[in-house]
């Protein structure tokens, strides 16, 4: 290489050739490119320059070699300052944080941290598309609700719908057998030892006429000991002229749904039109088959009534509170606008009736997934059958009350219901019973939306997405999805649950944390991977709710119950979250922070076990 020379003007305007030093070794560097290299190599000066410096002198050389003078300030360090960044830009580039302190990065990060912008740029605008769709769908169900809710103050349900009371009303001895149907209950449950007494009792307090009511304990309890208190409960209700049955089997195959086909498969079932399904922990009340089986004699195209839930224990701790508003605002929203709307919504697995014709002509019930009873609800729909929710009959159930059950019950329902879309889409796209509209309806809303969308985006946007926002430059959020749209979900849910106000940013929190396991779940349906199926029956405490407890206040926790109660990938995300909060709040200019802290201090409680009745020292 040879000497380069750059023209420049002086400050008369006549023309004068720099000289860059160059590695050829024929030409070797002269004094004034030594000390020119030397000014390149420094870092450009933090602070201004002063008035004293505006004066100096700056030389440079001419062809020959000689030193010229040179006196325009502003060239000059103009033409020193791109030289400096000419000379760092092959070694490094810099970013400024929010206090302008310039952070000096590698080369091979740049390319990186373009790429890294890129995709979470892309990420954020695919998780805006998403909390879009949940807007449009949670507004239109609440519309749809809000529409019922008007409805029912001058149509009731009875109203709408053909509705007579039995012959005799509540005085079923003065009724003849033939005024009344065959009515079969059933009672599934596993190792049910605090609950099973309080489901018997109920069922067998049902006012119906003894001749025309069958009693069906399912019993898949593997505890011998807890077999035979089920079996002795019975046989004392069957000395009280109960028509009380005890069934039970040589295996757990299909896990509630096998339990359920099996009973339905005995002589007495068969004799049987109508079903009514209760789990282990449902105490309905004695009026309860007076209320809704005239809805399915005078109604022959419905084949299901569902109930609604009522919490005995809703109010033992902050998590069960929780719980509570999410459930009412799936039966006041969801449960409501599906049987206002399309005549159709997901039955709840027990507190309904069902029409044993129906359940016949949709196929029974299949162990496919752990959402037998969903399944089999949209089965019947795509026959062409209808559903009615009625919310003014409440069925006293159980939540709950320890984090661990909770999980496994939301893991339970999340993974099956993504795991029945994947295997039920095709059969619903080429069903030719149904309309089009429902057709939308049951793979765009009930299933796409609230089943897939839901949990992945509010997992992925809130806790992944906005949090590394904050650690990436040139990554921005709008304002009416970082705002608009969670205040619009929250506004939404607190409409229908006015009382609920103030629990409203721990439901935020704490259902932000829940989605991680929803999302897992809903991505082990999709996929259909080994846990797919898994059943892990909800533990319940029964009495122990309005009882005090018989073991010691003071009785000594063994230190294995205590790591046991720890929950890493909660303790995981947390760590996660802090990092991104962390550095926002050093580096950064979001102010995501204020958010970030907040969630990672719900994943820190959540994962140390500080949740529901049993924390890690209780």
């Amino acid at each position: 290489m040879y000497r380069k020379r750059i023209p420049f003007q002086r400050e008369r305007g006549t023309s004068v050739l720099a000289t860059f030093p160059t590695s050829n070794p024929k030409c070797p560097p002269s004094s004034s490119s030594i000390a020119l290299r030397a000014a390149r190599s420094q870092p450009p000066p933090s602070t201004p320059q002063t008035p004293a410096t505006a004066t100096a002198t700056t030389t440079t050389t001419t062809t020959t070699g000689t030193p010229l003078p040179f006196n325009t300030k502003q060239k000059s360090a103009r033409r020193q300052s791109c030289c400096t960044r000419r000379t760092h830009s092959h070694s490094s580039r810099s970013v400024r944080s929010k206090q302008g302190t310039p952070i000096q990065m590698a080369a091979w990060a740049v390319p990186a941290l373009a790429a890294a912008a890129w995709a979470l740029r892309a990420a954020v605008w695919a998780c805006l598309a998403a909390s879009a769709m949940l807007v449009a769908e949670a507004a239109y169900m609440g519309l749809a609700s809000l529409a019922s809710a008007a409805a029912m103050l001058w149509r009731r349900p009875d109203a709408r719908y053909r509705w007579e009371p039995m012959p005799g009303g509540c005085d079923v001895e003065a009724a003849t057998g033939a005024d009344f149907p065959m009515v079969l209950v059933q009672i599934p449950m596993y190792n049910e030892r605090e609950v099973y007494k309080l489901s018997i009792d109920a069922a067998c307090a049902l006012t119906w006429p003894p001749d025309r009511i069958v009693i069906q304990v399912l019993d898949d309890s593997t505890d011998p000991i807890i077999k035979e208190l089920v079996e002795l409960e019975c046989q004392d209700w069957a000395t009280k002229k109960i028509n009380i049955k005890y069934e039970v089997r040589n295996n757990r195959k299909g896990y509630k749904a096998g339990a359920l086909k099996k009973g339905m498969e005995h002589i007495y079932a068969k004799q049987c039109e109508f079903v009514a399904i209760f789990d282990a922990d449902f105490q309905p009340e004695p009026d309860f088959l007076l209320k809704t089986i005239p809805f399915l004699v005078h109604n022959p195209k419905i084949a299901l009534v569902q109930a609604r839930w009522e919490f005995v224990n809703y109010d033992v701790c902050l998590m069960t509170r929780i719980q509570k508003m999410s459930l009412d605002y799936h039966f006041k929203v969801e449960q409501e606008s599906g049987s206002f709307v399309y005549s159709f919504f997901g039955f709840n697995g027990t507190a309904g009736v069902w029409r044993v014709s129906a359940i016949n002509q949709s196929g029974g019930w299949k162990d496919r997934t752990t959402v037998e009873d969903m399944d089999l609800a949209v089965r019947a729909s795509l026959k062409g059958w209808e559903f009615l929710y009625v919310g003014d009959i409440r069925v006293k159930s159980e939540l709950p009350s320890t984090f661990k059950a909770y999980r496994h019950q939301q893991h339970r329902w999340t993974c099956g219901a993504a795991n029945l879309f994947r295997k039920m889409a095709w059969e619903i796209i080429t069903n030719k019973e149904v309309s089009i509209w429902k057709k939308h309806h049951l793979l765009y809303s009930f299933f796409f939306v609230r089943r897939v969308i839901a949990p992945l985006v509010t997992f992925l946007f809130y806790c992944v997405v906005i949090p590394l926002s904050a650690m990436v430059p040139g990554v921005s959020i709008p304002v009416w999805g970082l705002v608009y749209i969670p205040t619009a979900i929250t506004c939404m849910n607190a409409i229908r649950n006015p009382w609920s106000l103030h629990l409203m940013p721990f439901w935020i929190l704490f259902e932000n944390v829940m989605s991680m396991h929803r999302m897992r779940a809903a991505v082990t349906g999709l996929l259909e991977t080994a846990r797919a199926n898994d059943w892990v029956v909800t533990e319940k405490v029964g009495d122990l709710v309005k009882d005090d407890l018989d073991v010691p206040l003071l009785e000594p926790v063994k230190p294995t119950e205590c790591v046991e109660r720890i929950y890493f990938p909660e303790l995981l995300l947390a760590l996660h979250l802090l990092i991104c909060a962390s550095y926002d709040f050093v580096l950064g200019s979001h102010k995501y922070y204020l958010y970030i802290y907040l969630q990672a201090f719900a994943y820190v409680v959540m994962g140390f076990g500080f949740v529901g009745t049993k924390t890690p020292c209780s």
